[in-house]
């Protein structure tokens, strides 16, 4: 779509939505079981692989470039090799050349690995995304435990991450000033 603005002499492009073609294929699997998740076969695969917990764009996105599938195609398209060569990736993503600064779980505090969560815990210990749950709340016991400045900002139900609150996230009712007569 091409718009013309009559103020100045210039035009605007806007880029309509891509949609999906009118011809499904014959392989097309509307709903994908990757990794104890349910995706979404109609989504494009880096923007479909974000609803596994501990996978973001960036992460799917390399993920994507290492296992030589197009980001343009669909979840839905992608054939059971493909699916299978993602899940290797995700599994093993130092043998992929995944620099360690890249992965969500970088030396841990018990075993001093590297680790994508989601995967390590999905398939070395054979369990869901519960593990990713599990270890978050092990750190935060930990930080608690140790008395170190996040681990009490949690125990006291305050903000963490160093935002202001000296008028936001105040909970209890309104105290109201009475006027002086």
């Amino acid at each position: 779509m091409i718009f013309r603005d009559d103020r100045k002499d210039s035009t605007i492009s806007i880029h309509a939505p891509v949609f999906q073609s009118l011809v499904i294929p014959e392989k097309f699997q509307h709903i994908l079981r990757v990794m104890g998740t349910n995706i979404d076969g109609n989504r494009k695969v880096m923007f479909a692989m974000t609803a596994i917990k501990g996978v973001g764009r960036r992460y799917a996105n390399i993920v994507l470039k290492k296992a030589d599938i197009d980001l343009d195609k669909r979840a839905g398209e992608c054939s059971e090799e493909e699916v299978e060569k993602i899940v290797t990736i995700m599994a093993n993503p130092r043998q992929y050349k995944i620099p360690d600064w890249f992965l969500n779980r970088q030396k841990d505090i018990v075993d001093g690995k590297y680790s994508q969560s989601e995967t390590h815990a999905l398939l070395l210990k054979n369990l869901t995304s519960a593990n990713l749950d599990s270890k978050l709340r092990e750190d935060l016991e930990r930080m608690k435990k140790i008395r170190a400045h996040r681990g009490l900002r949690h125990y006291w139900g305050l903000r963490v991450r160093g935002q202001h609150t000296k008028t936001t996230g105040r909970r209890g009712r309104t105290v109201g000033v009475s006027k002086k007569k």
